[in-house]
Order: structure tokens, then C-alpha cells, then sequence
């Protein structure tokens, strides 16, 4: 499945496969979509932002952010990306307004850095005369299932996710292009929306979590799992929705210095038990490309 070649006009790329664990190997939550000419990106976790830098992508360039919830790990990296896009030198210069595409609660988020980042953002106008349309944001919101974009052939829908009896709201999206579609689950338990969203999809990237059950003896790690997806419940949104490919991202597994975190050969052998299609794990800066068959390619290999 693994291809360094192959090329196509519909690009998905995990820009961070992480979790709230600050790891330098596994960035925060966020994926970058590129469908013809435009770039998209959803979530934009810690270190967004870098690794736009090593893919050579203009911060500036971005088309629009969506955003699938407001935990920390999937939103943190949003200043940066937004305040450092506006700079001038070529590796930002935006001169339009940030677009932000979420749910409910996306415009109180970006009204309220506007104004913890007024400071900056008035020294910058006064002082680098940094374009004012490149600060603006325009804010989109949404609050149901449905289409929330469409432009030049790519559509975008937002789905319900279920992330916990309070984490709400919470959504996954699907992008279609040219008769090719990649479904993103974000964080979720065990959802039948997911598998009606992404039944015949090319690509599903979907979230996991795994513990020791000694682990979940401690409820804090408890509390922590009940917000994710098991590996066998993984294997049957899997079996259900046969995409071409599914991937793992933002896989939680949590130790302690006594009890060992579960490996991801482990997490691989559990989902084999329930699924036997293709099947990768998601590292930082992985590309998957779309075409009449899906390939994937880690960076610099």
C-alpha cells in the first residue's frame, strides 16, 4: 500500500497524529487536505505550523481551518497559524481574512483571540504595515449534519461525533472530490455515525485508545478511555464501512512508569482479531494519495 511516487490531486496529510502528550514525534491533532488547488486543514493542534514549514507550504496559503471540537490539543496550535500567516516573508503573507469553518462556538473562540492578541496585532499594522484584511477572520458556523462547503469540485460535510456526554459539540467532516472521498472521524467513542458517513470511502482516518485493564482500575485513565474508540469497536466501524484504506491517528495509550502503555503492535494484533482489511498507522507528515487506488507515504522515505 506504502508508494513514494504516486501523486494525485487529492492529497490527505497528517500534519499531527498526537495527543494532549507534548511529544516531539507526534505533533498535535491536525490534517492538512489538499483537493486541486486548494489547501485545507482541519483542526491545527501544537506544531501545526512547523510542519507546514517542513512540507514548504505557505502558512498564507491555507484556504480554510476547520475545526472538529474545542479540546485544547485540536485548537492550541489556531494562534499561530492565524498570527504568523499575516507576516510578510514568503513562508506566511497572507492578504485576506483567516477562514474558520466549525461548530457552534468557533466565532466566540477566534472573537476572543482577537482580542488577547489585539496588542500584537496593532504593533504589527503601525509598525510592519502588515495588510489589516490579512488579521480579519471570517467565521463560518454550523450546528447539524450537512454540507458546510463547496468549492471547485470538493464538498465538504460535517457529521456528529459522539466525544463524551459533555464534550460537545464534536464533529467528524468528508471530504468528496471527483468521485473520491476521505472521512476524518476526530475524537470519538463507537459511533454509527462515522460508519454511515464513511461506508465506501477511499480513505477513513480514524482516532483509537487502548489501556492495560490494571490501568483502568485508576478512574482518571477510565474517564479518559470512555471518551475514545476500543481497537475491537475500531475493527467493526472498519468492517462496516470496507473503505479502501483505514488509518489510526491520534491513538491514546497511556501508561505509568509501573504500568507499561499498550504497544501499537499490540493495537495492530487486537484490531486484526475483528479486521482484516488495509490498514496503517498514522505517523507526523504521512500523505496518503487518492487516486483510482489510495497509497500512503511516510516522509522522507
Amino acid at each position: 500500500m506504502t508508494s513514494p511516487d504516486v501523486r494525485s490531486d487529492f492529497r490527505v496529510t497528517i500534519l499531527g497524529s498526537g495527543t494532549p502528550t507534548p511529544r516531539p514525534d507526534r505533533f498535535g491533532s491536525s490534517v492538512l487536505v489538499e483537493a486541486g488547488g486548494q489547501k485545507l486543514i482541519v483542526d491545527a493542534g501544537r506544531g501545526a505550523t512547523i510542519r507546514l514549514w517542513q512540507l514548504k507550504i505557505p502558512l498564507g496559503s491555507i484556504d480554510a481551518l476547520f475545526i472538529t471540537h474545542f479540546h485544547s490539543d485540536h485548537i492550541s496550535g489556531i494562534p499561530d497559524l492565524w498570527l504568523t500567516g499575516w507576516l510578510a516573508p514568503p513562508w506566511a503573507q497572507r492578504k485576506t481574512p483567516f477562514r474558520v469553518i466549525g461548530p457552534t462556538g468557533a466565532q466566540t473562540l477566534m472573537s476572543k483571540l482577537e482580542e488577547a492578541y489585539a496588542l500584537d496585532i496593532n504593533i504589527r499594522l503601525k509598525d510592519e504595515k502588515n495588510p489589516v484584511e490579512g488579521i480579519e477572520t471570517d467565521v463560518t458556523e454550523f450546528d447539524r449534519d450537512g454540507v458546510i462547503y463547496e468549492k471547485d469540485g470538493l464538498q465538504v460535510t460535517a457529521f456528529e461525533v459522539n466525544h463524551g456526554d459533555v464534550i460537545k459539540p464534536a464533529y467528524g467532516y468528508r471530504f468528496d472530490y471527483r468521485g473520491r472521498s476521505a472521512v476524518l472521524s476526530s475524537d470519538t467513542r463507537y459511533n454509527p455515525n462515522v460508519v454511515k458517513y464513511s461506508t465506501g470511502c477511499d480513505l477513513l482516518i480514524h482516532e483509537v485508545g487502548a489501556a492495560r485493564p490494571e490501568l483502568l482500575k485508576i478512574s482518571a485513565m477510565k474517564r479518559i478511555l470512555d471518551h475514545h474508540t476500543s481497537p475491537s469497536e475500531a475493527a467493526s466501524v472498519f468492517t462496516q464501512a470496507r473503505p479502501k484504506l483505514a488509518a489510526y491517528t491520534h491513538m491514546v495509550l497511556p501508561g505509568t512508569d509501573e504500568i507499561p502503555p499498550v504497544t501499537v503492535e499490540e493495537l495492530l494484533a487486537e484490531t486484526r482479531r475483528y479486521y482484516d482489511g488495509p490498514l496503517e498507522i498514522c505517523e507526523d507528515l504521512m500523505s496518503f494519495d487518492i487516486g483510482e487506488t489510495v497509497s500512503a507515504r511516510r516522509f522522507g522515505r
